[in-house]
């Protein structure tokens, strides 16, 4: 593991509003993420940040709306991950609910057809006779799927938020955040959250033309679980306007206003409903959403977020699970495969090249974004792992580190050796390409040299930004409940972190891979249990160690209806 530095987040201002409004801890917590008084949180719907500026989506409207009216047939055109399941499942229910009759989507198998609006995909959504097209999470780099649309007589609405190329798509409309010109402030809303604002205003346009005349406009804030789910699952970050419709879908959840498919998902994820937070649409419905497009097919985790019949959708629910077990399996076994190629470099983290390219024959093109993440964290720096594609081809995915902005590292890259990648899109700190087998060898290089040129060795340190220590008072199962539901915490609002020195009274493995300590502060004597996940057993139980510093979270632990105070290890260092 690299170098780790621990660093706290600087002492905020006390005379702030927050810290007459609320407990010191979560003030100081707050304050530090910019959050000056509670009416800033990002809680409520009337905080949403209106429409203006969004740009591309009067036209999108003005499209839409004969398209209901006149009972077309309108085709939704997903992706195969989460938020792209998700946002399918928003623009089928919510065009259903505002009247449209003739609605069904269509998601690309990403081994068959890969990502986007393809012409290859393209000519099988023409075999269903639609008259629109609707993009949900893709389309912005789908120049030449658009231009095969136009051809057939179809016109095509394009709704993403990934970043544009040099050349936009002829679509009748373009509604994404990220697209030049756009001036709508939230930048990191995420395919999910933009589709969701174009029916905020198609309902508008509806409603002004007395489409709902005698009845009532449908609420749309039913879609917001889904929402939420996207949101979290798609890593964007949470800012104001985000964490608005996080908390708002999670309420919902909470309250049982969600839909069978997420309440499915919820039961076979072992959660409980009542006490859903951020992080469990995270790390346990996402996954599980996930393994359809990356083993089999994205429209088993849209079909399950669809269904209305509660046996049928934990049915899809338990298929779900089982595929993920089954993506768990694969994954440790190309993340070993992965480890032994590193260990047999016979090199050591400083002489590992900077921007890392991992390949291997038998991995499978669905689990390459998961291993490029694993490796990532293990090593510190950008990582692209690829796996076989079609003919001649590979398939890459690429995580990166604060400060390389991965997609536009593959363009700089693209421009400077043309022909080299076949074709990249993506943002800051996740991506995907293709490229001819043959060419792996130079790309490696090319990607190694433009992460040098952009970062120095200080940038592949590891840094552990925490909110300081917490004293023997605080630590206990009432501040770690307000800290649970103080959020919705995730990326660029991270949930707190602290840091301290305890002694060391007991260590054990369990679960193979999982290090279970009994910790004590040591100005009071307290004992208190914690959990390191994934550790690495092969340097632990370490048993000399007496005193540790160690980076944690606080957590509720809950077994057989008994609630405990536990600490969440994130990392750990022996004090000599």
């Amino acid at each position: 593991m690299p170098d780790v530095l621990i660093e706290r987040r600087p002492t905020p201002d006390t005379s702030l509003p927050i810290f007459s409004e609320t407990d010191p801890v979560l003030a100081r917590i707050y304050a530090a993420r910019g959050i000056e008084s509670l009416d800033r949180l990002g809680r409520t719907l009337h905080e949403l940040l209106p429409d203006a500026g969004l740009q591309g989506l009067d036209a999108a409207v003005e499209r839409l709306v004969p398209a209901v009216t006149g009972n077309e047939p309108v085709l939704v055109v997903g992706d195969f991950d989460c938020d792209g399941a998700t946002s399918t499942a928003v623009a089928v229910l919510g065009l259903r609910m505002m009247g449209a009759g003739r609605v069904d989507y269509l998601v690309p198998n990403r081994f068959e057809y890969g990502y986007g609006l393809s012409p290859e995909i393209v000519e099988v959504a023409a075999q269903q006779e639609p008259r629109l097209l609707i993009t949900v999470d893709n389309g912005i780099s789908s120049i030449d799927g658009v231009a095969r649309a136009n051809e057939l007589g179809l016109d095509v609405i394009v709704t993403d938020h990934h970043l544009a190329g040099r050349e936009l798509p002829a679509a009748c409309a373009i509604v994404n955040p990220n697209q030049p010109g756009c001036d709508f402030i939230a930048k990191s809303t995420c395919g999910v959250g933009v589709i969701f604002y174009v029916l905020i205003a198609l309902r508008r346009a509806l409603q002004a033309q007395g489409w709902f005349q005698g009845r009532t406009p449908p609420n749309l804030a039913s879609l917001l679980d889904l929402v939420a789910l996207g949101t979290v699952a798609d890593v964007v970050a949470l800012e104001h306007n985000n964490r608005v419709l996080v908390h708002q879908g999670l309420q919902r959840i909470r309250a049982g206003q969600t839909r069978p498919g997420i309440r499915a998902l919820i039961e076979v994820s072992g959660r409980r409903q009542e006490r859903l937070v951020a992080s469990d649409l995270g790390f346990a419905l996402a996954p599980r959403l996930n393994a359809a497009g990356r083993l089999e097919d994205m429209s088993i985790g849209i079909e399950c977020l669809l269904c209305d019949d509660w046996d049928r959708a934990l049915e899809l629910a338990r298929t779900l699970d089982d595929l993920n077990r089954e993506r768990r399996g694969i994954e440790q076994e190309m993340q070993q495969q992965a480890l032994s190629s590193l260990e047999r470099l016979s090199l050591d983290e400083h002489s590992l090249p900077m921007g890392l390219c991992l390949y291997d024959e038998g991995w499978h093109q669905g689990v390459i974004g998961i291993l490029a993440s694993r490796i990532k964290d293990r090593v510190h720096r950008p990582v692209i792992a690829f796996a076989p594609g079609d003919g001649d081809e590979v398939k890459g995915s690429a995580r990166s580190i604060p400060g390389f902005h991965i997609r536009d590292g593959l363009d700089a890259i693209a421009a400077q050796n043309p022909g080299l990648v076949s074709k990249f899109g993506g943002h800051a700190m996740a991506a995907g390409l293709t490229l001819d087998t043959a060419n792996l060898g130079r790309f490696s290089d090319a990607f190694d040299a433009e992460v040098r040129r952009q970062l120095d060795q200080g940038a592949l340190q590891r840094r552990l930004l925490t909110d300081g220590a917490l004293t023997a008072a605080e630590l206990n199962l009432e501040l770690a409940e307000r800290l649970r539901e103080g959020g919705p915490w995730g990326q660029q609002f991270p949930e707190p972190l602290f840091d301290g020195e305890f002694a060391l009274l007991q260590q054990r493995i369990v679960g193979q891979r999982h290090l279970k300590l009994v910790l004590m502060e040591p100005a009071s004597g307290l004992a208190l249990d914690a959990i390191w996940f994934n550790v690495d057993t092969l340097s632990w139980p370490d048993e000399s160690a007496q005193r540790v510093r160690v980076v944690y979270r606080l957590d509720v632990n809950e077994f057989r209806g008994q609630r405990n105070l536990q600490l969440m290890v994130e990392y750990l260092e022996i004090i000599p």
